[in-house]
């Protein structure tokens, strides 16, 4: 069976070294334009040459999103874009509008071409045709069961590949292409300024009572009528390779680096064991199913992928995530003292047990013996966001750990 590409997102540079460490082939990042995530940090060229750089070392590949529905205003920006893109040669871009394909053809034609969820990919018509244009891939749309899948790839050519979201946020509207931001704050969300009112709290208003807001309950703190499960399909992996999709793709650009490392390490695993042999992939399935869930999660559903989704794949009671995990940071360099560097994400404390995240899989607990700030000062506590500290956990660690702690129930 064909092996299929595990590909992660990257937030920012941090991101996806992280990415690729913890077990990637291919991660897809967004620049400062053109890209449906305009309040991620996104990468400037020079961070997107350092990550190219990064994962072409280690044989990772790097996609770039431009998948903007562009008006005229974008075109020509868009042109210079391709421009400066040729140059550090990422794999891959992901593009929604024809425009911007056409572009992209005429500027950087070595470069593939991915044609976004965007597009609305829903058909095995659209797939034929994306790939006469020169498509070398196509994600598929959401909405989209296995069996329409499994009917694309047997009705496109061999060599047009099929990418699916198989882990992440969904989007409440026919893939993404929601009008509620653009409508209720102006702020749109197919030119990647989405404020998610699917995730916002609502009341009922009835017209000749304006300003008397009236409850929808379904509990006692109201309803979220709009907002979705998150998807998770490490327990199908059988069926995703079934069905013929090449590209198992994780939402989350707007992802730390410790949610990356874990969603990535876990079906880094679930794909190779399943691979080796099926027995040890349904052996090992109680550890993907613990690990998954360390990461900040909506409940989990599977979608569209066996059906029609009904009313038990919304989350009617509240908005909020589950987080199992505090990020602490990322481990660097071991100084001479035998002390790690750190650049602190959430505050620790001397005595504190802590966890330490491989990326092969394991999970070390740890105490936190010494804590220095960066002029060397002996220090109780971590409480600055983003402080460099050294430490001691009385534990060989690596560069690119990452370090949490296990929140009380």
């Amino acid at each position: 069976m064909k092996k299929p590409e595990l590909l992660v997102p990257a937030s920012n540079l941090e991101v996806l070294k992280i990415a690729v460490i913890y077990g990637a082939d291919a991660v897809y990042i967004g620049g400062e334009a053109f890209g449906l995530r305009a309040n991620a940090k996104n990468f400037s060229i020079e961070d997107m040459r350092e990550g190219i750089r990064f994962a072409h070392e280690r044989r990772v590949r790097v996609y770039v999103t431009a998948n903007i529905l562009a008006h005229n205003a974008d075109l020509g920006g868009v042109r210079a874009y391709f421009e400066e893109l040729k140059d550090l040669k990422p794999d891959a871009l992901i593009i929604s509008d024809p425009g911007v394909f056409q572009t992209a053809k005429e500027v950087c034609p070595e470069i593939e071409i991915h044609v976004s969820t965007q597009a609305n990919n829903t058909n095995y018509g659209t797939y034929n045709f994306w790939y006469r244009q020169g498509a070398k891939r196509v994600v598929a749309a959401r909405e989209l069961s296995l069996e329409e899948i499994k009917e694309i790839r047997r009705r496109i050519p061999e060599n047009l590949e099929i990418e699916a979201f198989v882990h992440g946020a969904m989007c409440m509207s026919y893939s993404g292409r929601c009008l509620l931001s653009n409508y209720l704050t102006g702020r749109d969300a197919n030119q990647g300024a989405c404020t998610h009112p699917c995730r916002w709290k609502y009341s009922v208003v009835e017209e000749t009572r304006p300003g008397e807001y009236m409850p929808v309950y379904e509990n006692e703190r109201g309803t979220y009528i709009f907002n979705s499960k998150d998807l998770c399909m490490i327990e199908h992996i059988p069926d995703l390779l079934d069905a013929g999709i090449d590209s198992l793709k994780i939402e989350g650009r707007m992802k730390n680096a410790l949610y990356v490392a874990t969603v990535a390490r876990t079906y880094r695993k679930a794909i190779d064991d399943y691979l080796k042999d099926p027995a040890i992939y349904e052996q090992n399935m109680p550890w993907y199913r613990e690990q998954i869930s360390h990461c900040t999660y909506r409940q989990f559903t599977t979608g569209f992928f066996y059906g029609r989704p009904g009313r038990e794949s919304q989350i009617y009671d509240n908005n909020t995530y589950i987080q199992s995990y505090t990020y602490l940071g990322i481990v660097g360099e071991k100084d001479e003292r035998g002390y790690y560097s750190i650049e602190q994400r959430n505050k620790f404390s001397l005595g504190e047990e802590i966890e330490i995240m491989k990326p092969d899989g394991s999970n070390v607990r740890a105490t936190v013996q010494k804590i220095f700030d960066d002029d060397g000062q002996p220090v109780e506590s971590a409480p600055h966001p983003k402080q460099k500290l050294w430490i001691d956990l009385e534990t060989e660690m690596d560069s690119f750990d990452i370090l949490r702690r296990k929140n009380k129930s």
